[in-house]
């Protein structure tokens, strides 16, 4: 597990007035229903909060990809953590005369301005599955994605072991 961040979690929505929407559209892609053999990951290096429209942008990125190699059938794809954490912003006028309209730092907690996930060092952010055929399409993908993060990240890919049912089934 990653190290604690500095401050609590800013989520209750019974509290806060003016939440906005997420972004991310869909958290799962391409074909659930069906076994694949390999998994690829894109772990994080670190702890990091994500914002939502990075997350969205990450998502948009690796489903191009995988949909213009693979197909709509060819793979699946799952965005992992969810923005829970509001983020707020103090809106301060950088212009000439502000002083005398903005209150400065008075009362400066802010007001809600985006969503957040909290993403601690070593968690998977996006889980690519596909068929043997697909391996090096999913890294380039998860490697296209890995650019929309602000955090450093690393692929990494793994063989899926088949269940017996699914044994039995072909035999």
């Amino acid at each position: 597990m990653g190290k604690h961040f500095e401050h609590m979690s800013y989520s209750r929505r019974k509290y806060i007035r003016g939440i906005p929407q997420s972004k991310i559209t869909k958290f799962t892609m391409g074909n659930t229903s069906a076994s694949y053999a390999y998994r690829a990951s894109l772990l994080s290096l670190e702890d990091k909060p994500v914002n939502h429209r990075s997350l969205e942008a990450t998502r948009v990125a690796v489903n191009k990809v995988l949909t213009d190699k693979l197909g709509e059938n060819g793979y699946s794809m799952r965005i992992l953590p969810y923005p829970h954490e509001i983020t707020r912003e103090h809106k301060f006028m950088g212009f000439a005369g502000a002083d005398r309209l903005s209150e400065g730092m008075r009362a400066a907690f802010g007001k809600p301005t985006d969503r957040a996930a909290r993403v601690t060092k070593n968690q998977p952010v996006v889980v690519v599955e596909v068929n043997e055929n697909g391996v090096d399409v999913a890294k380039n993908a998860l490697n296209q994605g890995l650019s929309k993060l602000p955090m450093s990240g690393r692929i990494i890919v793994e063989r899926l072991e088949r269940r017996e049912s699914e044994v039995d089934a072909r035999v």
